[in-house]
């Protein structure tokens, strides 16, 4: 699972493949609440706001 933010969308989706060898899931997270999980507020590859969970 990665949370990133819009500029780091396509590098999350190339290390998803890679590690599990499938296509994942792109959630909005703008669009998207989950009632027991805050996704996090930056990107985990910068410092910018986290727009999209890969899963």
């Amino acid at each position: 699972m990665y949370v990133v933010c819009k500029d780091h969308v396509e590098l999350a989706i190339d290390m998803f493949v890679d590690e599990f060898e499938d296509a994942p899931d792109v959630v909005d997270l703008e669009h998207t609440k989950f009632i027991d999980w805050d996704p996090p507020v930056k990107c985990q590859e910068c410092e910018h706001e986290a727009r999209f969970l890969i899963v």
